[in-house]
């Protein structure tokens, strides 16, 4: 899927002591069940499908399936596994079909059956095939079917330093028919681990790397072009609804949303997933359609997130025939990076979950846990709407209207990505977005937030920050920040200031504001030196080269040094991932990278690094197959300092140790 964003973060939570208040009370209302799996059992989620008999089928990138029954832990609340297949290439989907299942591997959609009903699949017949590149980054997903019959794969990008289409129709969603027949759809796809319908119509979540800049969700229709152009290598091959080249793309670094009006097919997304904020591994999701068995938030998406071990909550609208709309925080806690997502019977999530190789906060290498609703109303920012003038947020409870009258209750601010070849983007053209006004609804469940429509800004991410808003009872939100993605205005009539509850006076505004973020080889700080000093006529005292292998690793563990000495690290990041290398004081860098994991909006154009005087020297973020010299004078104080890349969620495993003696 994702050899692209890995992290793994501490082990109390990407927030710290915050993470640990918030997931108590986010356990609150909704319980996380661990299924207890087998020693012997590697249960490295790829597919999972609940059986209409009450099992748990699961595909494992080990290249099994597994069929489980009592998942729900009823009676004496143990599970019971038997393997059904075995021996297939790293399957990542499983589709149930009553009679049998379908099963995508790299190659292709094999059809497993069991013809004698001993539990065991006897059938492994090839359904429908693609061809390869060998290349490790090939991975392939499905079949997911839609709620009209029809199936579709997704293909992975191959990874060559940047992503390619090595081989035919990489890069892209396929239809599959019953008949086993393959027909391109759509194409820009990077990493498409995760897709289906959504309200009848047809989504796919998306991870960071060239050409994205942030996780987003895209509504693909058929001949759309998602972003990556890698795929459009294919888009003059017979039966492809795309009509646009490699060549038709260009690479300004402008906003997505600013190119796409003037580039016919390709597609904005529907939802940006803050990179960092919102995790950094969009991955499996999910419809609400229980019909409140879990809880308020009918309608709505729940997306899993590989990296952060997180599940957030999606709330679509679709304004002039275009959807967006906003991502909220909603689960942490997961004990490995989360890959998919499944209802069950009793309207409960079944989570699958995997980390090898894509590390993830979790600290387990994989697991299948239950989220349950426990029947408690959590106090949330229900829904948030358009408005011709701002935004209309719906609670699900009651609020406190003389809290949500209060302008210091909210902060607004907008920005976006850049859309280039480059491996993902800071955050840019950060702005506030002043209120002018506050309306609360007499039934205490809604506020409207009135700003001057100048300052929207279309295809931009609005950051809407309501931590001061209380219930009726008194009580804070359980999570008080969503991102709202504006790609069209809802029409309507604009507010009159009679309507309002507050009049927000000029000057008087707590917005957020930001200045734009600096271009990637600004150097924040003056601790990062990236050409040898003049006064060093006769070179440096000592040159390291330190890389980088798969697995948030350095490639060199251990450096040692002189004190006193000049010193010149070169950092090749020959990952597919973005690093930067950090030297801290001794016994700081799990702090540091903490620290550098909260910045938050002002993250990126700070490359991650914190400002404090546990960092002594450091590089910028370093783009895959990119290098970058460091020099530096080694401390005087002998003993045992570290290195570590701050990239967020890599800190806790990508370390080394930088010996300093005499």
């Amino acid at each position: 899927m994702k050899n692209i964003l890995l992290t793994t973060l501490i082990s109390l939570g990407y927030f710290g002591a915050q993470a640990q208040f918030a997931q108590k009370k986010e356990d609150d209302y909704y319980r996380i069940i661990t299924i207890p799996i087998p020693e012997n059992i590697k249960m490295e989620v790829g597919g999972l499908q609940a059986l209409p008999d009450g099992r748990l089928a699961a595909s494992t990138r080990r290249g099994e399936v597994w069929m489980i029954s009592n998942p729900y832990l009823k009676g004496d609340g143990r599970p019971s596994f038997k393997r059904f297949a075995s021996g297939l290439h790293e399957p990542l989907g499983l589709l149930y079909r009553g009679k049998d299942f379908l099963i995508s591997q790299r190659g292709e959609v094999t059809r497993l059956v069991d013809t004698d009903n001993d539990g065991v699949a006897d059938v492994y017949d090839s359904f429908a095939k693609w061809p390869l590149s060998g290349n490790y980054h090939q991975y392939s997903y499905g079949p997911v079917k839609l709620p009209n019959g029809e199936m579709l794969v997704t293909l992975n990008l191959d990874w060559v330093g940047r992503g390619a289409s090595q081989s035919k129709w990489r890069g892209w969603m396929l239809k599959l028919g019953d008949d086993g027949k393959l027909t391109p759809f759509a194409t820009g796809l990077r990493s498409p681990s995760a897709f289906g319908s959504y309200k009848g119509d047809i989504f796919y979540t998306e991870n960071q790397g060239d050409w994205v800049g942030s996780g987003r969700m895209t509504h693909l229709e058929k001949g759309d072009f998602a972003g990556n152009p890698a795929g459009l290598r294919w888009s003059g091959e017979e039966g492809s609804p795309v009509k646009l080249k490699p060549e038709d793309i260009p690479d300004t670094g402008e906003p997505l949303y600013d190119v796409a009006k003037r580039t016919p097919g390709l597609k904005a997304p529907a939802i940006w997933f803050p990179h960092t904020i919102i995790g950094i591994s969009t991955a499996g999701f999910v419809e609400d359609a229980t019909n409140g068995a879990f809880g308020p938030f009918a309608g709505q998406m729940f997306v899993g997130d590989q990296g952060h071990s997180i599940i957030s909550r999606v709330d679509l609208e679709k304004v002039n025939g275009v959807w967006q709309g906003t991502v909220f925080p909603f689960r942490e806690g997961f004990m490995s990076g989360i890959l998919r997502l499944e209802w069950g019977l009793d309207g409960s999530i079944f989570v699958g979950q995997t980390s090898r190789g894509w590390s993830a906060t979790g600290k387990s290498e994989f697991g299948i846990q239950r989220l349950v609703w426990t029947g408690k109303m959590p106090f949330e920012m229900k829904t948030v709407r358009s408005m011709p003038d701002g935004f209309e947020i719906t609670f699900t409870s009651p609020i406190d209207k003389k809290s949500a009258a209060e302008q210091d209750a909210y902060k607004l601010s907008s920005f976006t990505y850049k859309y280039h070849h480059t491996y993902g983007s800071p955050i840019v053209n950060t702005d506030e977005v002043p209120l002018k006004g506050i309306i609360v609804s007499e039934d205490g469940l809604k506020v409207r937030l009135v700003v001057d429509p100048a300052v929207l800004r279309k295809g931009y991410v609005h950051e809407i920050k309501a931590d001061g808003v209380r219930s009726a009872e008194g009580s804070n939100l359980l999570h008080g920040n969503g991102y709202y993605t504006l790609n069209e205005i809802a029409a309507g009539t604009p507010a009159n200031s009679s309507q309002f509850t507050t009049t927000v006076k000029a000057g008087m505004d707590h917005s957020v504001h930001t200045a734009p973020a600096p271009e990637t080889n600004a150097a924040p700080t003056a601790k990062r030196t990236a050409e040898m000093p003049a006064s060093w006529t006769n070179g440096p005292d000592q040159v390291i080269i330190i890389g980088t292998v798969p697995g948030l690793k350095f490639d060199v563990s251990e450096i040692q040094v002189k004190a006193g000495s000049r010193i010149k690290i070169v950092f090749n990041n020959n990952d597919d991932m973005l690093h930067n290398l950090v030297i801290t004081k001794p016994g700081t860098v799990n702090a540091v990278g903490e620290a550098g994991l909260n910045l938050g909006l002002k993250g990126s154009e700070m490359h991650y690094v914190p400002n404090t005087p546990d960092v002594l020297f450091h590089s910028n973020i370093v783009e895959p197959e990119k290098s970058e010299a460091l020099y530096f004078t080694a401390p005087k104080q002998t003993g045992t300092y570290q290195y570590v890349c701050t990239f967020p969620g890599h800190y806790s495993l990508m370390q080394g140790k930088l010996k300093v003696t005499k």
